[in-house]
């Protein structure tokens, strides 16, 4: 049977919007009157509050934490190791040549990567670079590098790679935002970043909270004069228009942090609780305690705080006359806390594109088909996560090094006599050397347990 609300013509009211999530009357959505704004306005102002918000949920969270840590560990892994392929065929060569121009390409790039000459503060791999990126990019929702040409250092190459915290990245002299400066970022008519602005140290490095450093930018421009890039900028881009990250905890900060204080708080009261043994109860009523002590009820007070009762197996335990000994029964841990909880890390585990079972490493609940429905979902964005890290931070390095190993003639020159004709290209050739290089970080392959395993569990 419908019902329909009728006016005061004794018609149908007509509904105030074609779509009921865009009614302006319902009382579940009156007041849901979010803004309309561009990618930019909506993130930019907003960003600072949620990249602090994100670095201290994963301080002081353990869950937040390990879920930053897995996402770490699967998809980034060790490292990503190099697989260079040059497509033979278009350079009209042979497999031959193809086979021994990467068995080469990859032994020089291990000897830059596999050592701290690719950093150019001297303290990480590669394979660590590629992880502090990936984790900045997970918790500021950004990475910035900057590739940088040291020619003093010992290593064979000069091309290192300085990572910058994206806390730098800012308007110079606290410019407001325009057309063309967007978050420290300049951009052309067609939105493409023609430079960026850095901060000479750090704006919150209380160290430095007298230097006149702390008033300085330093602008790099997105590529030098003959091409070679000059800054990696890592981020995902959710929105057309959008120049800054923000981070993958973002949408659910709140369920974290009320989740955060739900545990705390049930934490304190079962603490309390088991302090408490129980109570004593006495018959006398307040006027009777004042009576009985000479009209005060603070003597009464003294005496029972002076007397000392032990709990132990087997004891006889004396009372005051009329006391009665109660039992306490504490209402905690709440019996449905766990369920409760539990419910609310899968909301927070389906935000972070993570299974419950990985989340919280628990697989006690599980069968053998649930178990591997769950990680071959987690591996699908596990690759995806990787191909976009090695599109955006591995490839533009490994060319940037790549152009480097060529002019070097590290070995590598047959690739360039291969594509120009003569082993020293000029720099404009060697900027296109890059083109003829195929290949990238080889992902490895996805688990796959045994599918007779779940079945051979069920006929048992």
């Amino acid at each position: 049977m419908s019902i329909q609300i009728l006016g005061a013509n004794g018609q149908p009211l007509a509904q105030d919007t074609a779509h009921r999530g865009a009614s302006l009357s319902a009382r579940e959505l009156s007041s849901w009157l979010p803004s309309l704004g561009s990618a930019d306005t909506d993130l930019l102002d907003e960003l600072p509050t949620l990249v602090a918000r994100s670095r201290d949920l994963v301080r002081n969270n353990g869950i937040a934490a390990g879920a930053i840590q897995t996402l770490v560990d699967n998809v980034v892994g060790t490292g990503l190791r190099l697989s260079a392929l040059p497509d033979y065929k278009a350079l009209g060569r042979d497999k031959e040549w193809a086979d021994e121009w990467s068995r080469k390409t990859e032994a020089l790039w291990r000897s830059w990567t596999e050592t701290t000459d690719c950093d150019a503060a001297q303290g990480l791999t590669f394979a660590g670079l590629t992880a502090q990126v990936f984790r900045s990019g997970l918790i500021n929702g950004e990475a910035l590098a900057l590739p940088l040409w040291i020619k003093d250092r010992p290593g064979q190459f000069s091309t290192a790679i300085q990572l910058v915290e994206t806390d730098r990245l800012s308007n110079p002299s606290g410019k407001i935002d325009s057309k063309t400066l967007r978050g420290g970022i300049e951009v052309d008519r067609y939105g493409a970043p023609q430079a960026y602005w850095i901060s000479k140290r750090h704006p919150g490095d209380r160290f430095l909270s007298i230097s006149m450093e702390m008033e300085k930018w330093q602008r790099v421009s997105i590529r030098t004069q003959f091409g070679r890039q000059r800054v990696i900028h890592i981020h995902d881009k959710e929105r057309t228009g959008q120049n800054r990250g923000k981070p993958i905890l973002s949408a659910i900060m709140p369920l974290f942090k009320m989740l955060d204080h739900y545990e705390r708080s049930e934490l304190q009261a079962s603490v309390v609780n088991a302090m408490i043994a129980a109570f004593i109860e006495t018959p006398l009523d307040g006027e009777s305690i004042s009576e009985l002590f000479g009209g005060s009820s603070e003597d009464y007070m003294a005496a029972r705080n002076e007397w000392q009762v032990k709990l132990q197996g087997g004891a006889v335990i004396p009372i005051f006359p009329g006391d009665k000994l109660a039992p306490f029964t504490p209402s905690r841990p709440n019996a449905a806390y766990g369920t409760f909880v539990e419910n609310i890390l899968r909301h927070i585990g389906t935000g972070l594109n993570l299974p419950f079972e990985l989340l919280m490493k628990d697989f006690s609940k599980t069968n053998y088909s649930s178990a591997r429905a769950a990680l071959m979902e987690a591996w699908r964005f596990f690759m995806g996560r990787r191909q976009w890290l090695a599109t955006y931070w591995a490839r533009p390095v490994y060319e940037l090094w790549l152009e480097e190993a060529i002019n070097k003639d590290r070995g590598v020159a047959i690739f360039a006599k291969a594509c120009f004709g003569h082993p020293s290209p000029s720099k404009q050739q060697k900027l296109n050397a890059t083109t003829y290089a195929s290949g990238g970080p080889d992902s490895s392959s996805s688990p796959r347990p045994d599918p007779t395993r779940g079945r051979n569990i069920g006929s048992k």
